[in-house]
């Protein structure tokens, strides 16, 4: 179920949404929901996710041949359940060509970081277009014959989650072909601030692609809005853009994710743990993959034992066929119990590297740059940095970032 509180007004919404900055991109307005339009129960309103509002979408459709860039959150909610955007518009008739399939593919079942192949559904029969495979843009071939581009997958507002660099290279591929591209925007779980060093621009990877900051507390469709306001493309294009808002949600509720987003995210705790335990990926330290407490707790077994009274075994499963530390006790911190967080911090990683027995094990330099976004935050750490100074060093990025991103927020 989501949970979200405060909500702001229709009347508010309608404001932003006719005042999107000036930016040519088409943004469909928040109309109230019909009894067609499934609707999900929230605190003291309703949510209405952008796939569920198809009155406001199927006309763009109409008479199209499309393809859809989706994964398993990509679903439309119903009173009891929900059912795939795939097989939804397809029992609509709707001219579906191709599915583009993200990473961890169309069903969320590959490791992260796994290369996936072309294949095909085999429920819809439809071609599956990996972008996580020989290539992680559409290629103007893969583009050839389309009118449209629909893009529907759920984020968890990190940069060094994927999906928005999926977007951006969907959106450049578009523009070259001169295809539109419809975004049917989603809540962020981590949306309420903004947090973490700003990629630098020598640094950018498929980890992060744009000068933004770690916690970007944007919804796909606004960082969509931005992506094209700020002529983040190459070659300095425009994507023909249009936004579909969500209804009733603001930055400032919660909302929890009814559908892993992906196969190491498993609930609340892990996605809101994800900005901070995330980094532990560019080291050699364990973040809970090969449990079932991924991003839920951190250790290795190099870390000092006698600093711990928790202890853990990584084993391949679900989503981590090969997890650091694979069969070794490791020693470390149980964070399961930890409550909704609204900033991100560096304590952890900290804890971790102060009781490395072996500091010369600790950092895999080259993902650790990509994930932090520079290679300030390594010496940092290493130079026996706090906390607080170390979140006082992002605070001047973050102000000129706040200033760019509220030209483009809806909510």
């Amino acid at each position: 179920m989501l949970f979200l509180s405060n909500f702001k007004s229709t009347v508010l919404l309608w404001f932003l949404v006719l005042a999107t900055c000036g930016n040519d991109t088409k943004v469909i307005a928040n109309n109230s929901p019909t009894q067609d339009e499934p609707k999900i129960e929230v605190q003291d309103k309703e949510i209405v996710v952008a796939a569920n509002r198809t009155k406001a979408y199927l006309p763009l459709l109409k008479d199209k041949k499309i393809a859809i860039v989706a994964n398993q959150t990509s679903v439309i909610f119903k009173p009891d359940g929900y059912t795939h955007l795939v097989d939804s518009l397809l029992s609509l008739d709707v001219d579906i060509k191709q599915v583009f399939a993200p990473e961890h593919g169309f069903r969320g079942n590959f490791d992260a970081g796994e290369h996936v192949k072309n294949s095909t559904d085999t429920k819809t029969g439809l071609e599956l277009i990996s972008l996580h495979g020989k290539n992680r843009k559409p290629t103007q071939e893969q583009l050839e014959g389309l009118d449209l581009v629909l893009f529907d997958i759920q984020d968890v507002g990190v940069r060094f989650y994927t999906y928005i660099s999926t977007l951006q290279l969907v959106m450049e591929a578009c523009a070259e072909k001169g295809i539109p591209v419809l975004v049917l925007d989603r809540p962020n779980p981590n949306g309420h601030y903004i947090d973490g060093p700003t990629m630098e621009a020598e640094h950018t990877s498929f980890l992060g692609m744009t000068q933004i900051p770690l916690v970007y507390g944007m919804t796909i469709g606004e960082y969509a809005n931005m992506i094209n306001g700020e002529m983040w493309l190459e070659g300095d294009k425009k994507a023909d853009l249009t936004v579909i808002p969500l209804e009733h949600w603001s930055h400032d509720r919660f909302y929890s994710l009814p559908i892993r987003p992906s196969p190491n995210l498993p609930n609340d705790t892990s996605i809101t743990l994800y900005p901070s335990l995330g980094l532990f990926e560019g080291t050699n330290i364990n973040a809970g993959r090969g449990t079932e407490f991924q991003f839920q707790r951190y250790g290795a077994s190099f870390l000092d034992s006698t600093a711990y009274d928790f202890s853990y075994t990584p084993k391949p499963n679900f989503g981590s066929k090969y997890p650091k530390e694979e069969g070794k006790l490791c020693y470390g911190k149980d964070l399961s119990s930890t409550k909704r967080m609204n900033q991100m911090t560096m304590e952890y990683i900290i804890d971790a590297y102060t009781h490395s027995v072996d500091k010369s094990k600790f950092f895999l330099t080259s993902g650790f740059t990509k994930h932090a976004g520079n290679d300030r935050l390594q010496k940092q750490i290493e130079a026996g940095a706090t906390n607080a100074e170390i979140k006082a060093s992002w605070q001047d990025d973050i102000e000129k970032f706040k200033k760019i991103r509220a030209k483009y927020l809806l909510y």
